[in-house]
């Protein structure tokens, strides 16, 4: 089936006669981009225009409510925490999922779900098209496209800002003039979902001189706590299941621990990541949670595995990483990658205790259920020593 084109600039957002009356979806956080794109709608002629939001579980950020109820568009808030957590973070913690050694990916998990959910309430209205605001020197671009794509949605898809940027002053004065006054105010932008706040624009865009304002934190904040404390973080199958032997659901394991590891300023993340033509930019974020239990799994798997097994596996998690990143996250590629990770990870059970101080984290204990690992050396010594290895000395 032949794809309809690609939705690049303002331009391609000219309804037909008997377009104006069809639903058209737009991905909606509430923001300044997702905001003016609204209104662009609204003053193309579009009259059936439907926001969706999704909630990742971030607990912080704007109101997309009260913007779309002011701009006069449907809003739908979809609750995506559980399936963000089971279906994309579990994933990513078995796929050690780190760019390049520098930082654990985020948006390349939670932009596939937030498209498929799109695409079904897009689906269920026969809208016209799925559109969102990403642009040129943002990832999120090829990574939506990408979902929607392999998706196969059969109506026109993309980002207006693609090909036809607008500057911030331009969006801030015409949301001003719809009467929304405070879209312009905030100097950075935030994403964020339960495994990552992300910060982005403004004075974060310089590689060169990137110092966060403190006031953007608000998971790794370091607070007045004990010299020391110890969290065990227990595993089954692959799958975080414990906290301190207490089993919880994954969101409420990660929302705890982003609080209990952050309370120690651990888990502050920059690096520099690549756009399609090759340039860098700069990605900074707070993943506390994420700075224990990509490592806990690292240290569980290696207790079970057969060395070689954890190589091959390692050259398969940058090949995941790579296919999540670039927008292919249900291409056959990474589905195939998930399939060897995956079963490595049923062996992968046990607790990783933790000792956390302010700004680090050390192990104290790692007990695997089937372990490889040796506990006295001296015993296996005795132990697996043959007759025949042992030299009597000579009269």
């Amino acid at each position: 089936m032949t794809q309809p084109p690609l939705v690049r600039s303002f331009a391609d957002l000219v309804p037909g006669p008997h377009e104006r009356d069809q639903p058209v979806v737009t991905l909606f956080s509430g923001g300044l981009d997702s905001s003016y794109l609204l209104y662009r709608l609204k003053r193309a002629g579009f009259r059936n225009i439907h926001a969706v939001g999704v909630d990742l579980g971030a607990g912080d950020g704007p109101d997309p409510e009260l913007v779309a109820d002011r701009l006069g568009v449907r809003m739908h808030v979809l609750d995506g925490r559980r399936e963000f957590a089971a279906d994309y973070v579990r994933p990513a913690i078995a796929a050690q999922a780190v760019y390049l050694g520098t930082h654990p990916i985020s948006s390349s998990l939670s932009r596939p779900l937030i498209a498929e959910l799109a695409l079904r309430v897009a689906t269920g209205l026969g809208a016209w098209g799925v559109l969102h605001s990403a642009n040129r020197s943002q990832n999120t671009l090829r990574r939506l496209n990408g979902a929607l794509g392999l998706l196969g949605c059969a109506c026109r898809y993309g980002s207006p800002y693609e090909a036809d940027p607008v500057g911030r002053e331009e969006k801030t004065r015409a949301l001003e003039e719809a009467g929304l006054v405070a879209m312009g105010k905030r100097p950075t932008s935030v994403d964020a979902n339960l495994w990552c706040r992300e910060f982005e624009s403004g004075v974060l865009e310089d590689p060169e001189e990137h110092t966060v304002p403190e006031h953007l934190y608000r998971w790794s904040v370091r607070r007045p706590t004990p010299d020391d404390t110890t969290v065990a973080i227990g595993f089954t199958e692959g799958v975080p299941t414990s906290l301190d032997g207490v089993g919880m659901p994954l969101p409420d394991l990660i929302a705890a621990l982003n609080r209990t590891a952050g309370a120690y300023g651990i888990g502050r993340y920059s690096g520099l990541e690549h756009l399609p033509g090759g340039q860098k930019v700069l990605e900074l974020r707070e993943m506390p949670a994420a700075a224990l239990l990509l490592p806990s799994y690292r240290h569980l798997e290696t207790a079970v595995l057969d060395a070689e097994l954890v190589r091959e596996k390692m050259h398969l998690e940058q090949l995941w990483v790579r296919e999540a990143l670039e927008g292919r996250w249900f291409g056959p590629l990474r589905q195939a990658s998930q399939a060897f990770i995956d079963s490595c990870a049923v062996r992968v059970t046990g607790t990783v205790r933790w000792r956390l101080r302010p700004g680090a984290a050390e192990t104290r204990s790692i007990v695997a259920a089937s372990p490889l690992y040796l506990r006295n050396r001296e015993d296996w010594e005795r132990a697996s020593a043959a007759p025949g290895d042992r030299q009597d000395p000579a009269p």
